[in-house]
């Protein structure tokens, strides 16, 4: 299973406030501002990321990426969400539950309520065996 973290995204000039109003066709809850192109392109990956994490938290469904269009511009979500996004996606479609990944990685349930947990802090090589339990094989890819 591919899986992207890459959102095309919209910048709407404000002809009230000046600069530009980022929207995300995919996420429609990710809404921000900024002054340039450049300050809308970095909150936009923090708009995203709240968007993501959010939708982990209610424990509903993530869009995968849809195509850019023309004028679009596409930004990455932090590498973080990235990869707990893709546990929480494999662990859904699965029907893994915490308790089963618990077991899978050999730890107690409390550890992989925090290794699921979004926004939590968990350490990259963790993130790995938690992916490769459930069947991923992480690959990065750099834009």
């Amino acid at each position: 299973m591919k899986q992207r973290f890459t959102y095309p995204i919209t910048l709407t000039p404000d002809d009230v406030d000046g600069g530009f109003v980022v929207t995300c066709r995919d996420l429609p809850e990710a809404i921000t501002q900024g002054d340039s192109v450049l300050e809308c392109l970095e909150e936009a990956e923090g708009a995203l990321e709240a968007a993501l994490n959010s939708r982990m938290y209610r424990n509903t469904s993530i869009p995968a990426p849809s195509s850019p269009l023309i004028g679009e511009h596409l930004v990455a979500v932090p590498l973080d969400t990235a990869i707990k996004s893709a546990l929480y996606l494999a662990m859904r479609e699965q029907g893994v539950t915490k308790t089963e990944l618990a077991r899978r990685l050999h730890i107690d349930e409390k550890e992989a309520r925090r290794i699921t947990k979004p926004g939590h802090g968990t350490r990259t090589a963790t993130m790995d065996k938690a992916l490769r339990a459930v069947g991923l094989k992480p690959a990065l890819t750099l834009m």
